[in-house]
């Protein structure tokens, strides 16, 4: 069995089976475009995803991925179903407790929320162009009307509360992240156009005093992100 779709919550989650397992497990979470569905997923349908995905499997991980209610934006829902996704796993597969997240975007919130709330179930963090700050993604988007009014009403539906009570919200937050940071964590970041060079710059100012250092990658360059993220992952793996 290559894979195994199944609902919680009417959320439709995947398990990616590798053919010899090492009982190592990874929890993706997706960016905006990210599904999964009764049959399928993003990352079985994206062909550049699809290569990491089976880079992964043969080095005998399985990997989890939930819906979390499309474009979440990192609401306290999709947090507490993405723990739930893991209990769920562990409970049903053959697996060491402690597993590793690759987090891709807006799925890097959820990422920081469940480091805190699974301190200890989690091995290393991978975030892959990560958005680390509503805050100053809001901030970003301001200047493109359109993008910030669909953004908003995005946000509103995904943390169930009025538009002008959560930009209020959002823009007015202190944001550190840097004192989240009780496991491993590794940024990879692919440069691919001007708004990815202003979000590099924004990473050093989010996590300035932290021990990270981000990678980043040309475009013509990611068929290496498999091999970074297997090197990293197995560098975390000799304490069981």
């Amino acid at each position: 069995m290559e894979n195994r779709n199944f609902q919680m919550d009417t959320q439709w989650n995947i398990i990616h089976y590798p053919e010899k397992p090492t009982g190592f497990g990874i929890l993706i979470l997706g960016d905006e475009r990210h599904f999964v569905d009764d049959c399928k997923c993003f990352w079985t349908q994206n062909e550049g995803k699809l290569a990491i995905i089976n880079q992964l499997k043969e080095k005998g991980y399985t990997i989890f991925s939930s819906n979390l209610y499309g474009r979440n934006w990192g609401s306290d829902n999709a947090v507490e179903l993405a723990e739930r996704l893991y209990q769920h796993v562990i409970r049903s597969e053959i697996l060491n407790n402690k597993i590793h997240v690759l987090a891709e975007g807006m799925g890097a919130l959820v990422a920081l929320k469940l480091m805190e709330k699974m301190k200890h179930r989690i091995r290393s963090i991978i975030l892959l162009n990560p958005i680390l700050s509503l805050k100053h993604h809001l901030e970003q988007e301001k200047e493109h009307k359109f993008f910030y009014k669909k953004l908003l009403r995005e946000l509103s539906l995904a943390h169930q509360m009025e538009q002008n009570v959560l930009e209020n919200t959002i823009l007015s937050r202190e944001e550190t992240i840097k004192q989240l940071f009780d496991c491993p964590v590794k940024i990879i970041h692919v440069l691919a156009g001007a708004k990815s060079y202003n979000q590099s710059k924004l990473y050093q100012q989010l996590i300035s005093g932290s021990e990270i250092n981000p990678t980043f990658i040309l475009p013509e360059k990611k068929q290496q992100l498999a091999i970074i993220m297997i090197k990293f992952f197995n560098r975390h793996e000799s304490v069981l």
